[in-house]
Parts: structure tokens; sequence; C-alpha cells
């Protein structure tokens, strides 16, 4: 009896962890879409264009356009960064264990 409350133990475990998993999962392919940087690129100019109309900017829609097109390029870009610093990393932590 014992053994079988251990395995349901161990299927409960594997469950939650499916579950989490699951969940990264999603929350990464969010995190990567395209539709999630249409909309940041969206909110971005529209919140620097209203701030710039605000403020008595001269032409407030077309100079949001350089910020928003800014943010766009830095979405691009960070993730090769990320995989660069990644890699450096791992050798980092290679050498540190020699």
């Amino acid at each position: 009896m014992n053994g079988m409350n251990e395995i349901e133990l161990i299927k409960k475990r594997l469950d939650r962890i499916e579950n989490r998993n699951r969940c990264v999962q999603e929350d990464k392919a969010w995190e990567t879409s395209s539709l999630r940087r249409a909309l940041l690129i969206a909110f971005t100019y529209l919140a620097i264009g209203l701030y710039m109309w605000v403020i008595d900017v001269a032409r407030p829609w077309l100079n949001a356009i350089v910020p928003s097109f800014g943010f766009l390029l830095s979405t691009l870009t960070l993730p090769y960064f990320k995989q660069w610093w990644l890699g450096w990393q791992k050798k980092v932590m290679r050498n540190k264990q020699l």
C-alpha cells in the first residue's frame, strides 16, 4: 500500500511539472510572438505621439516614428545579443571549473 502512495505522489508531482512546463512554453511563445512586438510598437508610437502632441512638439506623429522604430530594432537584435551573452557565460563558467 505504501508503494502505491509513492507512485501516486510521483504522478502528481509529474503532472505539476508538466503543467508548469506548459505554462512556461506558452509564456515563451507570447514573449517571442510577432503580435506582441506589433502591439508594443503600436502602443509605444501612440504613447510617444500623444506625449509629443501634449507638449506641443512640431509634427508629433511623424516624430514618434523614430523611437518606435528604435524599439522595433531593439526587439529584433536583443535575441542575438542574448545568445551571444549566453555563449560567453558558458565559456566563463567552463574556465572557472578548470
